[in-house]
């Protein structure tokens, strides 16, 4: 072998060598870059994964951590309601009729007279209760007939020593409702009254309204709404108001929660609230 073929085998064999170099570093290249890809690739999923779950850390999903259970109130409105009024007045004077249940009375109780009445003024009825004075402000404008029966019931201290018996929490239906001496929520005074309401009718923090059963079933039972009442459609009689730190004492009530009867967000308050005395301002 001359020297000059012995040189351009070496030069070959060089040149093999560093194209087999070449190819190793391209190709280690291309992996190197298939795994940063799939580096960013495991990471943005795992990203979205601590964004969806809540994988990792101390932390707690916000939902877990601060949602209120179920059988209290999410949130409360602070804002008091105004106070409903009539967009066409009541005649001066109306006529209410008070008819007998075929229910016995849950505590005997003598029905209002029949008559004319005046459809204007104002009382105050003062409720002593378990949780403190609950001060209530009747509108005759509003529902005449149905604040002649409250008083009188009143009157007749039908109200005292009763459970108001059913406290609600959900969004939409936040009321506590009182007036049935059974404590059942089926009780009344053994007669019945026609509503007084109107279609522009609106419920909020601070109102009072009597319960019902249907059209024209009015008794003893009535509710104070201490919050939402969005889901409330003008069916009720609103017959007046109750002050805002009377509606703070009922704040306190609903925040304790329900025992549930009616669902999760309906049943009887832990905090119970009994009314001792119920008393009408001379």
């Amino acid at each position: 072998m001359t020297k000059k073929t012995h040189q351009q085998q070496l030069a070959a064999r060089k040149a093999k060598r560093q194209a087999e170099r070449e190819i190793e570093r391209r190709r280690q290249r291309r992996n190197l870059g298939i795994t940063v890809t799939a580096i960013a690739a495991v990471v943005v999923v795992l990203v979205g994964v601590f964004v969806l779950f809540g994988v990792g850390g101390d932390d707690k999903p916000a939902a877990s951590s601060s949602a209120p259970p179920e059988n209290k109130p999410a949130s409360i409105p602070t804002a008091m309601a105004p106070a409903p009024k009539r967009a066409t007045p009541l005649a001066s004077e109306v006529n209410c009729t008070y008819k007998k249940s075929t229910e016995p009375a849950a505590k005997k109780v003598n029905a209002p007279a029949d008559g004319k009445i005046k459809a204007s003024g104002t009382s105050k009825v003062s409720l002593n209760t378990s949780v403190g004075d609950l001060q209530l402000t009747l509108d005759s404008a509003l529902a005449p007939c149905t604040v002649k029966s409250f008083l009188s019931l009143v009157g007749q201290k039908y109200f005292d020593n009763t459970k108001c018996h059913r406290l609600t929490v959900g969004e939409g239906l936040q009321v506590l409702q009182c007036g049935d001496p059974s404590g059942t929520g089926s009780g009344g005074p053994g007669y019945s009254f026609a509503d007084e309401v109107y279609p522009t009718l609106q419920y909020g923090r601070g109102i009072l309204a009597m319960a019902n059963s249907g059209a024209n079933t009015n008794g003893s039972q009535f509710f104070i709404v201490y919050g939402d009442a969005s889901g409330l459609t003008p069916q009720y009689t609103a017959f007046g108001t109750i002050d805002e730190p009377s509606v703070k004492l009922i704040d306190k009530v609903a925040e304790a929660g329900v025992t549930p009867q009616n669902g999760p967000q309906d049943g009887t308050p832990i905090t119970p609230v009994d009314i001792k005395t119920a008393s009408a301002a001379a």
